[in-house]
């Protein structure tokens, strides 16, 4: 490198020497100004404690604190500690037992007295007095550790006191302990990074782990000492921050669950302690900082206060002119047009980020502040944005303060907007939702007015009482209820739970989403959250299920029905696999069921022997599917061929048929049938055959196919006048005569008429082909994609020897 400085004698150039002392006056500058901003914010927070208190002035509480201090003889900061140390307001209404009673197991969930913030009483104020008098002199983590068992031995039964620090690759170190034995310390001086440690858990959590049940907690952490020690209770709580490194933990001779003012306490004296912790334990590595010391240092003051502020730098032109701001720094409430939050925005500049500053009064307040020195404290003015693109006003107070060339920039909205307000109101109204909040320090419940609706309670009995709850619960939601508010109001943990209550339009199902803002402390002070109303999505579920569960048992109905149909049709109809020989004919059956639906059908054949000598051939179709057609076919199917056994003649059994089925019919209606039987004597190749509303047989002769003309005869079971009459066939050798059902002729969406004449020239030219051994299943299978039942049966004379 050229230009390199020459180095002194003892090893550093004067440039590099000059810019260590810079740099070391700027860490000064930077712990003066942390130390300050610390002492400022505690004494304006032990100053609206004591106005809220005292309800006076801030002028008449800041003049008390010093009259405390100095008759206690306490510097200012102290008596600011022990005022925040005793923060809290009296309750409504008092405690139903002594305050060592509340949170014991006997405490319903729901006794609001448990949960309410309640004033340090003098014993408190005394041991946290005693606690920040002995931090004077504790030097040590151990020190720390000591000063707290003395201190809160007698008080809160605390035996032991462990403190540990979280080493660098997330394993603990012992950093002090108070208590235990030493081959104990000695063995629980390292925790590696294992899951179920309280300790770890708590600082990974940011969050205290109250240990109440040994026995349960065995079974989720690593217990020092074991869970039959002399330490029933326990419990770990970190020190404040969002990555806290070191926590405290308290091991208690006394079992049951922690009273909400015990936690309070231990929350109080680990603040305390904080100071001190933060310089004995093991620090935590450090933050890469991108910017230099003084902006790292603001960022770290922004992150701690509520409220937006952003600290600019001027961009300057070339003739130095300022151009723009760059925000460098910014808290995490600040947010721009375009959404952007808190550290998002740094390194954006403020023309990006808030455009309509340009040119407008405020711009000229940020310059005049950088120019002269002095603050600028604008007027409130009206800044139009845009969300969702709908633009809405707002009004803002700015205030901007010159910090070493740059500028600190914070800003408080005074109004909210009525679209908001509408907007809100139509969200829970048409969400059938409802705000509420729960001050815990002053026992103040607020429902929105969607609230009342929501538990049909009228407006003017006001808020519904955490003690009321349990009244109006349906008694086997109120356990998980109970313990999900013992999660939010003991714990400060956020909640989302389902529960019924009883009103006077019914059983409502209600929805709870809520969550606690914590003090300092840790200890929840105030909740927010919302009621819903999930009545009627429930009674749309539990509709659907009924629904389902009654499709399920209908669906399982149904296959029980075709199961047992199809195994009385397999029974009573069996198709045999080849043809059959009767008398002097080859007889070839057919039976397809339909390609849709789950019921079995009621179409049907018979070909047996006659004991004359003939053969008796009878097709059928029964209306309707299921075991009622299967049962309706066997009845037919016996009785005529009982009928035709005995001689009787073949329109009387067509007669005694139709008037079977209309003396079994129901109050709804009867069933029907076709049918087309026909009786053969092989002296004469004689067919006598009739029908009851039924298509008619095809002959096939001689290579060419016809309809026979059909005999007088309407449908079974359809009128009592029926009549029926007969036609007569003399076969010749080589016929083909096909009786079939109307699966095997009918077509969605066609004339029946094509279908007869796609039948016949199918058959003629199956014959004339010579594939006639097969005709009645060869007719059957080429007809895809049927949803009706194919029977089909094909009777055939052989040709004669001479012929052959």
């Amino acid at each position: 490198m050229e230009d390199q400085p020459v180095s002194s004698a003892d090893g550093a150039s004067p440039e590099v020497l000059a810019l260590a002392k810079v740099v070391t006056r700027l860490r000064a500058e930077v712990a003066d100004l942390e130390a300050g901003t610390a002492a400022a914010a505690v004494l304006e927070r032990a100053t609206g404690v004591l106005m809220a208190q005292e309800r006076i002035s801030a002028e008449e509480a800041h003049e008390l604190l010093q009259e405390r201090s100095a008759r206690h003889h306490h510097t200012l900061a102290e008596e600011c500690w022990l005022t925040l140390g005793g923060t809290g307001l009296t309750p409504r209404r008092a405690p139903a037992q002594p305050p060592a009673a509340v949170g014991s197991r006997g405490t319903s969930p729901f006794d609001a007295a448990r949960y309410a913030v309640r004033p340090a009483d003098d014993a408190q104020r005394v041991t946290l007095a005693r606690l920040a008098e002995g931090l004077a002199a504790a030097t040590t983590a151990s020190d720390v550790a000591r000063l707290l068992k003395l201190t809160l031995g007698d008080v809160e039964q605390v035996d032991a006191v462990v403190i540990y620090a979280l080493a660098a690759p997330g394993s603990l170190d012992l950093a002090g302990q108070a208590g235990l034995d030493p081959a104990l310390a000695e063995q629980w001086s390292h925790v590696p990074p294992l899951v179920g440690v309280a300790a770890l858990e708590a600082l990974t959590e940011a969050r205290a782990v109250w240990l109440e049940n040994p026995d349960l907690d065995a079974e989720r952490y690593l217990l020092i000492g074991g869970s039959s020690g002399a330490w029933p209770s326990r419990a770990w709580i970190p020190i404040s921050g969002e990555r806290p490194s070191i926590t405290v933990g308290f091991f208690r001779t006394v079992s049951g669950p922690f009273a909400n003012g015990t936690k309070s306490l231990l929350r109080r004296a680990v603040r305390l302690c904080e100071g001190q912790l933060r310089g004995t334990g093991k620090p935590s590595p450090p933050e890469p900082w991108d910017q230099d010391e003084t902006v790292a240092a603001v960022q770290r003051i922004f992150d701690v206060l509520s409220g937006p502020a952003v600290l600019l730098t001027p961009l300057r032109s070339a003739d130095g002119r300022v151009e723009d701001f760059r925000i460098d720094a910014a808290g995490a409430e600040s947010v721009d047009v375009a959404g952007r939050q808190g550290r998002e925005l740094v390194g954006r500049s403020i023309l990006e980020t808030y455009p309509t500053v340009a040119g407008s009064d405020l711009w000229y307040g940020y310059l005049d502040a950088l120019v002269t020195g002095t603050v600028y404290e604008g007027l409130p003015f009206t800044y139009e944005e845009t969300a969702l693109g709908v633009p809405y006003e707002s009004v803002y107070s700015v205030r901007a303060s010159p910090l070493g060339g740059r500028l600190v920039v914070c800003w408080i909205r005074h109004d909210t907007s009525e679209r908001e307000v509408r907007r809100l109101d139509d969200l829970q109204r048409l969400g059938n939702l409802g705000w509420a909040s729960w001050n815990l320090a002053t026992d103040t419940i607020l429902w929105s007015d969607q609230v009342y609706t929501i538990f049909a309670r009228d407006p003017a009995s006001g808020p519904m009482a955490l003690e009321e709850l349990p009244a109006h619960l349906v008694p086997d939601d109120l356990p998980r209820l109970g313990a999900a508010v013992q999660s939010l109001l003991g714990a400060g943990m956020a909640i989302d739970e389902s529960f019924r209550i009883t009103t006077t339009r019914g059983v409502r199902h209600l929805r709870i989403v809520a969550e606690a803002q914590v003090d300092s402390a840790g200890t929840p002070v105030e909740v927010h959250g919302f009621f819903q109303d999930l009545t009627a999505q429930r009674g749309t579920e539990i509709a659907l299920r009924e629904s389902e569960r009654a499709n399920l048992l209908q669906r399982g109905m149904l296959r029980a029905e075709q199961s047992l149909a199809a195994r009385l049709q397999e029974t009573l109809l069996p198709i045999p696999e080849q043809s059959l020989t009767l008398t002097d004919l080859c007889v070839d059956v057919a039976y397809l069921p339909a390609d849709a639906g789950v019921n079995v059908g009621g179409d049907w054949y018979s070909a047996i022997p006659l004991p004359d000598g003939g053969a008796l051939f009878v097709v059928g179709d029964v209306a309707g599917h299921g075991l009622a057609a299967v049962g309706t076919m066997a009845q037919l199917r016996f009785t005529a061929k009982g009928m035709a056994i005995t001689g009787s003649k073949l329109p009387v059994v067509l007669s005694r048929l139709n008037a079977l089925l209309l003396h079994t019919a129901t109050d709804t209606q009867a069933p029907t049938a076709t049918m087309v039987m026909a009786r053969y004597r092989p002296e004469e190749h004689a067919l006598t055959w009739v029908r009851a509303g039924h298509l008619p047989p095809l002959l096939i002769r001689e290579g060419t196919a016809r309809y026979l003309s059909q005999p007088e005869g309407c449908l079974l079971g359809a009128s009592f006048d029926a009549s029926y009459g007969q036609a007569n066939l003399t076969l010749r050798p080589g016929d083909h005569l096909l009786l079939y059902t109307d699966g095997l002729v009918e077509s969605p969406h066609e004339d029946i008429e094509k279908g007869f004449a796609r039948l016949a020239t199918t058959a003629a030219d199956l014959v004339r082909e010579g594939d006639d051994g097969t005709l009645a299943r060869t007719l059957a299978a080429g007809r895809p994609w049927h949803r009706d039942d194919i029977c089909v049966l094909d009777i055939h004379l052989p040709p004669a020897e001479s012929d052959r």
